[in-house]
């Protein structure tokens, strides 16, 4: 029988009580196998990786495939104290589903579930992802070759929950979806000192101010202001006493575009800017650049306008088109390698995204189910290829 919306909800609560960090996502993946084997077999195929041990691989093999369609989940949580009072709160101390990955998950094995039941045309392939908050789960599984032979991947779908949409809404955009980020860590070495003799020191901190301050213009006069950009230094370490110039400063920081180019260019000036306050200080600048998965969601133009096409046509969906956000996703390396599209599902609720007191409206996942549904149903046969 197909999974029911109080169903659904089940596996959702039981999913939010056992969150996971990223890599650590063991009790999650073995529950999602206990609910896959309760679902017919006969079409079914699953693949895990040795090499990434809590991600896992589920085919549905279609009744005459011309394309093998990805749909992808991620399926860790974060290090957040839940605040929600709830029956079926984390039983995991420091640990929550805050993003709504409990979400994604649960819509997942419910597309699944449905094409158990139903056969597709082509073939499907579920991804259940981990480690999408950090370390880039989607990357570490496409250079172990995941997504080859049988499992190969022709386009990629997937969703994100977004609590600024009513439930159930669907929201997508051609182009960008979300940004691509990159972790940005500046060393800073001078020469400590006396407070009293400044002229015998280097200042590490004089010029982590001067670098900082000179950075900051690089998206008010380097970058075309209808572009899109962001540098943030959260994190500034220094010195160990008032009377004593801090002979090193260590920043760490992220920079986030809309493109992979505009990411290169950010790169590119923050790395001019370091080589010329190094010559002017006389001190040493090092950067480290670590950009990992986490690419620019930037949606395939062709497959994108036809997912927008079917959610807009449909009578039963409601479908809004969304503004790209400054957010992160890894999902972004995946469509740079693959073509897809990604889209939010609006989930509603209280509290926002990484928020001790995110609740998502659980109305929301039977209607996302559907909608998938009723797309890839579409997408397979004549009318949406």
């Amino acid at each position: 029988m197909v999974l029911t919306s109080d169903e659904l909800i089940g596996i959702r609560r039981h999913l939010h009580t056992i969150p996971e960090l990223a890599m650590n996502e063991y009790q999650t993946h073995e529950y999602i196998k206990q609910v896959i084997a309760s679902f017919p077999q006969t079409n079914l195929e699953i693949k895990e990786l040795p090499e990434l041990p809590t991600a896992l691989l589920v085919l549905v093999r279609g009744s005459n495939p011309q394309r093998n369609i990805g749909y992808r989940c991620d399926m860790d949580a974060l290090p957040v104290d839940e605040d929600n009072g709830l029956s079926y709160a984390s039983k995991h101390p420091h640990v929550m589903h805050a993003c709504g990955h409990d979400i994604h998950v649960t819509v997942a094995l419910g597309i699944l579930n449905y094409f158990s039941i139903n056969q597709p045309q082509d073939n499907v392939i579920f991804f259940f992802q981990p480690a999408e908050e950090s370390q880039s789960g989607g990357k570490v599984a496409y250079d172990l070759g995941a997504f080859s032979g049988d499992f190969k991947v022709d386009e990629f779908y997937g969703l994100h929950d977004n609590p600024q949409l009513e439930p159930g809404v669907i929201g997508c955009r051609n182009g960008t979806l979300f940004a691509g980020t990159t972790e940005v860590n500046v060393t800073i070495t001078g020469k400590s000192g006396h407070a009293a003799y400044p002229h015998l020191a280097n200042d590490a901190i004089v010029i982590a101010a001067n670098f900082i301050n000179q950075v900051q213009t690089v998206i008010s006069r380097s970058i075309d202001p209808t572009k899109c950009g962001v540098i943030t230094f959260g994190k500034m370490q220094a010195g160990v006493i008032r009377n004593v110039i801090a002979g090193q400063a260590r920043l760490e920081g992220t920079i986030r575009g809309l493109t992979q180019k505009m990411i290169e260019f950010i790169r590119q000036r923050i790395t001019e800017i370091a080589e010329g306050l190094g010559l002017s200080f006389n001190c040493q600048i090092k950067i480290e650049y670590n950009q990992g998965g986490y690419y620019p969601v930037e949606n395939d133009p062709t497959l994108t306008r036809n997912f927008i096409h079917y959610m807009q046509a449909e009578p039963t969906i409601d479908f809004v088109e969304t503004d790209p956000k400054m957010t992160g996703e890894d999902f972004g390396y995946l469509l740079n390698k693959i073509p897809g599209t990604m889209f939010w599902l609006g989930v509603g609720g209280p509290g926002a995204l990484h928020s001790k007191d995110f609740l998502p409206k659980e109305d929301a996942i039977k209607k996302g189910v559907d909608a998938v549904i009723g797309f890839l149903n579409y997408r397979m046969n004549s009318e949406g290829k």
